[in-house]
């Protein structure tokens, strides 16, 4: 897990994305890789379409230039080894062109004070089409703690997927919770998740409790206030982001979540 993918796009939520791929770039002994994307500009309904759009991509084109001048001369003044890549394409469609050895990628779960871009429907992409952990972390976020991790586990493949990726950054926490809501049945069970875990030298708790009218994602909220964890580990969209795009757990969390969100698919 040393190879850190950020997105680098002006906007409201950047500076959480990068502060929280400085601080995991930096506890992983990683590399950071900033993709800076500028998104092309479509003019519907009118005459003179083609050259509007062409002059609006070359605003945009400007205001990113600006954007990679400002982060290239504070990345200059940290720790970490970075690199540069310069994208023009929608934002997933280029993040995901970055993520080919990316071990992991940070974007927001969801930008609370604007609806562009859409970051819920971009981390959704990519967490779906990557098929490695993503990052999503709250707009408001400045420091990426790693001290207790909290394991969302519903016994299902996405999540043990997304928990044997994200072994090197658990194996960094003083604590680990392995949370489940109802009981594992024809699921994975979490004790076997916490037996795998000791094999690689993380000892973590497992905490069952029982399904109550709340959805899963209220209980693992809940959850993360009462235990105060730093981040939460989890499959994302384990029936399929159709069936959750009316409402499912993933969609929620990336919707609400106070903490950092580390999703896979």
């Amino acid at each position: 897990m040393k190879n850190v993918l950020l997105l680098v796009h002006d906007d409201p939520g950047q500076e959480a994305r990068l502060q929280v791929a400085l601080d995991l770039t930096r506890a992983l002994g990683g590399h950071l890789t900033c993709v800076d994307v500028t998104v092309p500009i479509v003019v519907i309904g009118d005459l003179y379409g083609t050259t509007e759009q062409a002059t609006l991509l070359q605003i945009e084109r400007e205001k990113e230039a600006r954007n990679k001048a400002a982060i290239e001369q504070r990345l200059a003044n940290e720790d970490v080894s970075w690199t540069w890549l310069d994208q023009t394409d929608t934002v997933s469609d280029a993040v995901l062109d970055a993520a080919m050895l990316a071990d992991v990628i940070v974007l927001n779960r969801k930008l609370d004070s604007t609806r562009h871009p859409d970051m819920l429907d971009i981390a959704s992409r990519v967490v779906m089409r990557a098929r490695k952990p993503v990052v999503a972390v709250p707009e408001a976020y400045r420091q990426l703690a790693l001290d207790r991790a909290l394991v969302a586990w519903d016994g299902q493949a996405p999540c043990a997927t997304t928990l044997r990726a994200c072994v090197p950054l658990l194996a960094l926490a003083k604590e680990v919770e392995i949370f489940m809501v109802g009981e594992s049945s024809d699921r994975t069970d979490p004790a076997e998740a916490a037996e795998y875990l000791s094999r690689h030298g993380v000892h973590a708790e497992v905490r069952v409790i029982a399904p109550n009218d709340e959805p899963a994602d209220a209980r693992i909220a809940e959850e993360c206030d009462r235990w105060q964890a730093d981040y939460v580990v989890m499959g994302a969209y384990g029936r399929g982001r159709l069936m959750e795009t009316f409402g499912g757990v993933t969609k929620r969390l990336l919707a609400t979540s106070k903490v950092p969100l580390i999703l896979g698919h």
